[in-house]
């Protein structure tokens, strides 16, 4: 009984805005347009329909408990990376504690010779589509080829009663090198700056809300040059330590999944969405427990070898309270 009061009286003005890269949520069919064969039954990774089903349950459970404690209600908003297409979208959002909630989504297919994509989760009753679009990056290497990486995703949309401008975004990696690539985060954070200025000859102090998987930290130039351009505010840079951050490569923790937010949300007036909180979604079940990884994320694979977890990335998180 107590436990139920409790949770009848917790303060439902704060809304949770996630971003999550899902690691390589793919379904187990071959499409002939991308390079997914190791994510089949005979491909490299023998990956299943039970493999599958598991991750789904494990990455709509997790997201369904982030910023749950304060707000006693799911996310409001979920930005996503590493998904394969819709069906697998519609998947995640059929199963598990996602099931039996109100969740629609915003997907394109993007030009990713691997075929993964972002996209954005939204609570119908919280949150309602004005536009969207995908937003090419059009990088070329020094041999005039193009990089055919993730577009970004733009979603203009009503939030409890007020307008803001979302942005989902997977930059390239650097696979190849930080220094060597360093050119393409900087051409993604030139193409978001610039399709920003287009939306501010409508709007005078939009909300933006820009969230990814950056593959590059807060202090990188390109995250400074957005930063600086759009007159952002990045509550992530605090977050990262040496002993914590959303990802770990070679026991080193980084902080590439971010969520930046205009300004304008230090508005405290009626009607309005003000900046309460941020954090990494660490929980310790999303945690390897034990050996020499103890602590980071819990991986579905690590190279071949099958683990079972949930993502190599931790989700972020920020929360608004609406005044």
């Amino acid at each position: 009984m107590i436990f139920s009061f409790l949770q009848r009286n917790k303060p439902q003005n704060d809304h949770t805005i996630v971003f999550y890269n899902l690691e390589n949520l793919f379904d187990v069919r071959d499409d002939q347009n991308t390079l997914d064969l190791d994510f089949t039954p005979n491909g490299k990774k023998r990956w299943t329909k039970r493999k599958y089903k598991k991750k789904l349950l494990k990455l709509a459970n997790t997201i369904s408990r982030i910023g749950v404690k304060t707000t006693n209600k799911p996310p409001a908003l979920v930005g996503i990376a590493e998904v394969e297409n819709e069906e697998v979208i519609k998947d995640l959002i059929s199963t598990g504690a996602l099931k039996n909630e109100d969740y629609d989504y915003v997907h394109y297919d993007s030009p990713d010779e691997r075929g993964i994509d972002t996209a954005l989760l939204y609570l119908r009753s919280n949150f309602s589509v004005l536009r969207s679009t995908p937003i090419p990056l059009m990088i070329f290497n020094p041999e005039g080829e193009r990089d055919t990486t993730r577009d970004i995703l733009y979603v203009h949309g009503v939030l409890n009663g007020e307008e803001i401008h979302v942005f989902v975004n997977h930059w390239p990696s650097r696979r190849t090198g930080e220094e060597e690539t360093d050119y393409k985060r900087i051409k993604a954070a030139e193409t978001l700056r610039d399709y920003m200025n287009k939306i501010e000859k409508n709007y005078s102090t939009p909300n933006y809300i820009v969230m990814g998987d950056f593959n590059d930290g807060p202090d990188a130039i390109s995250i400074r040059t957005l930063v600086e351009s759009k007159s952002l505010f990045n509550p992530m840079e605090k977050l990262l330590t040496p002993e914590r951050g959303s990802a770990n490569y070679r026991r080193s923790w980084s902080l590439f999944d971010q969520i930046l937010v205009s300004h304008s949300f230090f508005n405290y007036e009626k009607g309005t969405h003000s900046f309460a909180h941020a954090n990494i979604f660490d929980d310790h079940q999303l945690k390897e427990w034990d050996g020499k990884y103890a602590g980071n994320p819990f991986r579905t694979y690590v190279g071949q070898k099958y683990k079972g977890g949930y993502s190599d990335h931790f989700p972020v998180y920020i929360q608004l309270k609406f005044n």
